[in-house]
């Protein structure tokens, strides 16, 4: 069923408002919750969705919160380690442009159930792998990664409907501040289920349970059909025209064409190509600090003294609840203070958001490499620093989504999002666990196995991070020199 179907039985108001009364004083047949109340009924969608975004960072985070355990259990080296996260954020990635696809096009409600649906149903049935059934491990992560897809492309872009310019920021800050948090809870969900049960698997069972519960809140509390901030015509042009897509051949070369044209013009938008390289850096950054970062830190430990070699079944697994507590904390106060800032500084400097970006990557990349330095010697500056990388990393997080929604035109949004996620994955967060791995292995192999070489080899292959950092900041600085234009071309 199209979302847009029910908009045809009625004139359309470009840039009306999400449920908002027309001029006549009518309300807007589709809205079901809160009917009389529309700042209450759109608070409620805002938790579902963010209530979602929780559970999808959760389940995207345990693996690397038992890393560890992991590892011993299927005996792994360093490379199949990290090729555990590369599956996942390849299939995610992967299935982002369809989901944007359909997400411009289809009912975005039952889109977002069933993809909680699928990666609840996926995780619980991981938690049953044996050691013997490694590659079957390996495609159920990549199967959460497609649901996980669908949920991440779709539902910034309801928000960027429920609210105006000037609220939007806040209300998707709210919603990103999940990322770290949920990201956080992933470390330490992981880690404590590890712990009190003695058996890593249970760490799979818990969040199928929460999965179940957003999907009842999605079902219940989110209208079915939700109106979208675009042209009327336009709007109605893609649903005749997917609907008679069955009963008339051209309507697919139709329907080809709008998707080809909706890519081409966002390659030639100079700010999204540029805040989607630099959105790269950032992905490439976090993938590989948060797949190796609580194994680099125990491995930093064991060469200092402080903690022994893991010999035992269950690993100690106190640097994941660390690292946890830390994601969360800095991605909270980050992505406030980003969006902060981007609501300030906006006012005196219309290239504030770029700038803002950029100099928190800069800053963030000399904080990871100082990290990385200081790890052998002193594990306590070692966590300051990665909490200062951390929170600089966040207060981009906001940000680059808002620069995204107002220099692409409403309809081409959850396009748009779906092809910065395939780019920014495909050639961040989706390569770096595993290349971080592999240049450890090769390290490893060409010298002496020890203790000392196992943290060296990782310590040598993270400062990769940094300088891709330095990267990323550069690509932000050159989106501030196209972003009033193409902000002007989008609402023209």
């Amino acid at each position: 069923e199209h979302e847009d179907t029910g908009l045809l039985l009625q004139p359309l108001l470009e840039g009306q408002n999400y449920g908002a009364a027309a001029a006549d004083g009518t309300q807007c047949p589709s809205v079901s919750v809160s009917r009389n109340n529309p700042a209450k009924r759109d608070c409620l969608v805002v938790a579902v969705l963010c209530f979602g975004n929780l559970i999808n960072f959760i389940d995207w985070f345990i693996v690397p919160g038992i890393l560890l355990d992991i590892q011993k259990y299927f005996g792994l080296s360093d490379g199949k380690t990290g090729l555990l996260q590369t599956v996942f954020t390849l299939c995610y990635m992967l299935a982002a442009p369809i989901f944007g696809y359909l997400g411009d096009r289809y009912n975005r409600k039952i889109i977002l159930g069933a993809g909680i649906f699928f990666w609840s149903g996926v995780t619980l049935g991981s938690s049953f792998i044996t050691e013997s059934h490694y590659r079957i491990f390996v495609l159920s992560r990549g199967l959460v990664g497609i649901g996980s897809a669908s949920y991440s492309t779709i539902a910034p872009t309801i928000i960027a409907d429920l609210f105006e310019e000037g609220k939007r920021t806040t209300v998707l800050s709210i919603f990103y501040i999940f990322i770290p948090v949920g990201s956080g809870c992933g470390y330490m969900l992981a880690a404590g289920m590890a712990k009190s049960t003695g058996d890593w698997h249970w760490a799979f069972r818990v969040t199928p349970c929460m999965g179940g519960l957003a999907l009842l809140l999605l079902i219940l509390l989110v209208p079915h059909r939700i109106q979208r901030k675009t042209a009327a015509h336009r709007a109605l042009s893609i649903s005749s025209t997917i609907r008679r897509a069955d009963a008339e051949p051209d309507a697919h070369r139709t329907a080809k064409t709008t998707w080809c044209q909706d890519v081409g013009s966002l390659v030639k938008n100079c700010s999204f190509v540029c805040s989607s390289l630099g959105l790269t850096a950032m992905a490439f950054v976090t993938g590989a600090l948060g797949m190796w970062m609580p194994l680099f830190l125990y491995r930093a430990q064991v060469v200092q003294g402080i903690v022994p070699p893991c010999l035992q079944e269950s690993c100690n697994s106190s640097n994941s609840l660390i690292f946890g507590g830390i994601t969360i904390g800095t991605g909270i106060l980050g992505i406030i203070a980003g969006a902060e800032a981007a609501r300030r500084l906006r006012k005196i400097n219309n290239k504030a958001d770029p700038l803002i970006c950029a100099t928190s990557m800069f800053i963030s990349a000399l904080c990871l490499y100082i990290a990385l330095m200081v790890a052998q010697t002193n594990i306590l500056s070692t966590f300051i620093f990665i909490a200062f990388g951390e929170l600089f990393l966040s207060v981009n997080w906001a940000v680059v989504t808002d620069i995204l929604l107002y220099v692409v035109t409403p309809r081409r949004q959850s396009t748009a999002i779906a092809l910065q996620i395939l780019v920014s994955h495909l050639l961040g967060d989706a390569g770096s666990p595993y290349l971080i791995g592999v240049i450890s292995n090769a390290i490893q192999n060409k010298n002496i196995p020890s203790l000392q070489w196992s943290f060296r080899s990782m310590q040598y292959s993270f400062v990769i991070c940094a300088f891709v950092g330095v990267f990323g900041g550069s690509f932000y600085l050159l989106t501030s020199f196209y972003i009033e234009e193409d902000r002007k071309e989008a609402q023209r």
